[in-house]
């Protein structure tokens, strides 16, 4: 019988600043429950849904409020999960990587990972009390919104189709066409 060692957060991070993860490369590593999780590359359209939100992001939030951050990881204790994009409170991250508390909205985009994503991160960022994430599923063209984490939990799990328009709570003006999300000829 083998046991393998969970690592901290602090783990990671010393093995991250001296290149433990270089020769991974295009794969990319997030520390998911003590455990070292690869992430496939993303493909095309993974890629063009993120970029339509990170354009879609830019365009609608107030940035002397929020900052916008790209597949870059957030500190969740001992995780460290690498969002497609999340929204965290004004700040700067040039230096420290936002924590759990400075997230407002966090987005993961799922083509391949939609199990994972609308699974076990969903229970990771309930947890850590993310107040409010959006699962985007491309295969079934539908985002599933959690709000209201409680005892590790989303206590509001509401799917949206392509007819759909959200908001997220800390930006309620920031509308998002969901058929313009998944319009892959636009």
């Amino acid at each position: 019988m083998s046991t393998i060692a969970k690592l901290s957060g602090s783990d990671f991070d010393r093995m991250v600043q001296r290149g433990a993860f270089v020769d991974l490369q295009p794969l990319k590593v997030e520390l998911i429950y003590g455990e070292l999780r690869l992430m496939n590359p993303a493909g095309p359209v993974h890629e063009g849904e993120i970029e339509y939100l990170t354009n879609w992001s830019y365009a609608t939030t107030n940035r002397q409020e929020i900052s916008i951050r790209v597949q870059c990881s957030i500190d969740c204790g001992d995780h460290r999960p690498e969002p497609d994009l999340v929204w965290v409170r004004r700040m700067n991250t040039k230096r420290i990587r936002p924590k759990h508390q400075d997230v407002r909205l966090l987005i993961e985009v799922a083509d391949s990972s939609a199990e994972q994503d609308l699974g076990e991160k969903a229970k990771l960022y309930a947890e850590h009390g993310i107040p409010e994430y959006w699962g985007v599923d491309i295969q079934s063209e539908q985002v599933r919104v959690h709000r209201n984490p409680h005892n590790g939990r989303y206590q509001s799990i509401e799917p949206f189709d392509k007819s759909s328009l959200i908001s997220p709570l800390c930006q309620p003006l920031a509308r998002l066409s969901l058929a313009d999300l998944f319009d892959l000829d636009a």
